[in-house]
């Protein structure tokens, strides 16, 4: 099929159709299913963060206040898979769907039709999900992890739940085959792969992951499905089947599924930093190789989940060791960013402010996981508000504050506008000290062991819960104030317009410094999109 054909003859970039239906449902615009993946993941970003704040006011004192246990765990599972597959997943495919083909010099993404199917099959699964909520017996109540047995006392949710996440799935696969294929067949002429931004590369690897590790995940919940339905007994010990099974098959996807989490978060700081330090990149090519080993790794380090499991003392010491390797790589990742603000001419715009939060926190919970890699340590830590301490640095600090910072970073060239910076450093400040005061108490909450999940405590928990609490509230309103940042924004309220030189600085800067330093611009004889291919105006 020739390119031509995959458009629309009446769909093209300069005009766009009339009508909301052919315009939003119908489009094979790249930069229309972009901003469609946007707003679908601040939505379920809104919905999932609603879940956690009805999770925190329980937790807000001891005792049972307005939730039953069982509701509280269909709460901690939903606000789990929404916030995983519906707001952070979603955010970095929208992302790469609108910056990969401007990044790369392409007219559109490679498959441009499949790129629809792939996002209008999002909203359906999480109506579907969303839906449990409202069954006989409620939503799943076994973790986000669906851990055997205790997922399989749940009624004819379960199926309803396996058919969502594998919608869910086939949406992801979808995505990353477009990723790749967009990658390898459309860059630009001369744009050989070492010539590439670095947000480029890390989708690139992440796409790999998401092919890899999605059908495993598919895998598990189908064999969940035949136990509950079917009377097979992969995961059930009176049939001969072991429920550590699961675990295993289970975390064989959820490790990596971490860093498909990250790795795009990497790229897009990798992109903010060089802007605002008006440098390249330091050690472009050291983070590409990083980015690689930090993918090649969570193959092989999944069952540091599963420690207390009773693995023999050779599995827990390979599992420990190789656990450790990971923070390598990732520690050159911190060294390069830091290097490349070192006396760079930085200025502190909103986006920049998050990227700096991004890796000193995002540090924080990166040495907080090698704690809970000790596997000895890690039999005290298993299961207590230090893992969710943990993790929540890790893809709250992390991924939700790249992702955030990539938005203020790009919603410029996005709508033509110019957000208020004085709004957007208030909500970087807002959101930084809340969700501090959120996750920072669990880890001590953790560490004199509190267990999670649970929605009831003893009393010497209380006053940390407390403070948790708030700063979850804040945390929560501190999005809302995003969320009308970006509605004024998008229609121009209060905002100046964008010029083509948005992020102009001491030295002539361009949209974004493409991470390797070019030699040229890419503009002999290759397609420019809008004017605005990535490079460097002056050197």
């Amino acid at each position: 099929m020739s390119h031509a054909d995959t458009h629309s003859h009446d769909y093209d970039h300069d005009h766009k159709p009339k009508g909301f239906v052919k315009r939003w449902l119908m489009t094979t615009n790249h930069k229309d299913i972009g901003t469609l993946y946007l707003i679908f993941s601040l939505a379920m970003f809104i919905f999932g963060g609603a879940l956690a704040m009805i999770i925190r006011l329980e937790l807000f004192q001891p005792g049972l206040q307005f939730v039953q246990p069982d509701f509280f765990n269909q709460l901690t599972t939903m606000h789990a898979l929404i916030m995983v597959f519906g707001a952070v997943m979603p955010a970095f495919v929208g992302f790469a769907n609108w910056m990969i083909p401007i990044m790369i010099g392409a007219p559109d993404m490679a498959l441009p039709r499949m790129n629809n199917w792939s996002f209008w099959i999002l909203p359906f699964a999480f109506t579907m999900l969303a839906s449990t909520f409202l069954m006989d017996g409620g939503a799943p109540a076994a973790g986000w992890t669906l851990y055997p047995p205790l997922v399989l006392q749940g009624g004819h949710n379960l199926a309803f739940a396996v058919f969502a996440i594998h919608m869910l799935g086939i949406s992801s696969i979808m995505g990353a085959i477009n990723v790749i294929a967009t990658i390898m067949n459309m860059r630009a002429p001369n744009m050989g792969y070492l010539k590439m931004p670095l947000f480029v590369w890390t989708w690139l690897i992440t796409a790999f992951l998401l092919i890899a590790v999605m059908p495993v995940f598919a895998g598990a919940v189908t064999m969940l499905l035949t136990d509950h339905y079917f009377g097979t007994s992969f995961f059930d010990a009176a049939g001969g089947g072991d429920p550590v099974l699961f675990q295993h098959i289970f975390w064989f996807f959820g490790h990596p599924e971490v860093y498909i989490m990250i790795l795009p978060s990497f790229g897009i700081i990798s992109e903010i930093i060089p802007t605002f330090a008006r440098k390249p990149l330091f050690g472009y090519v050291s983070m590409v190789y990083a980015t690689a080993g930090i993918a090649f790794l969570s193959f092989i380090v999944w069952a540091h989940h599963m420690f207390s499991v009773g693995m023999p003392l050779g599995g827990e010491l390979f599992f420990m060791y190789a656990t450790f390797l990971i923070s390598i790589p990732t520690g050159v990742k911190v060294f390069n960013w830091v290097s490349t603000m070192w006396k760079g001419a930085m200025t502190f715009e909103t986006p920049m402010l998050f990227a700096i939060a991004f890796i000193i926190l995002f540090t924080i919970g990166g040495f907080s996981g090698l704690m809970l890699a000790i596997a000895p340590a890690d039999f005290q830590y298993h299961d207590t508000y230090f893992v969710v301490a943990h993790f929540h640095y890790v893809l709250v600090t992390g991924a939700v504050f790249a992702i955030v910072g990539g938005v203020y970073y790009w919603i410029p060239k996005w709508t033509g506008n110019m957000y208020s910076e004085r709004l957007g450093k208030i909500h970087f400040w807002w959101s930084t000290i809340s969700v501090n005061v959120l996750f920072f108490p669990q880890h001590f909450l953790g560490l004199a062991g509190m267990p999670r999940r649970i929605p009831d405590y003893s009393t010497q928990f209380a006053e940390f819960n407390m403070w948790s609490s708030i700063g979850g509230f804040a945390f929560g309103l501190a999005q809302i104030f995003f969320c009308i940042i970006v509605w004024r924004t998008i229609k121009g309220k209060g905002t100046t317009k964008a010029t083509s030189r948005v992020w102009e600085g001491a030295k002539g800067l361009e949209w974004f410094i493409p991470s390797p330093a070019p030699h040229h611009t890419f503009q002999d004889g290759a397609p420019v999109n809008d004017g605005h291919l990535a490079h460097v105006s002056s050197h």
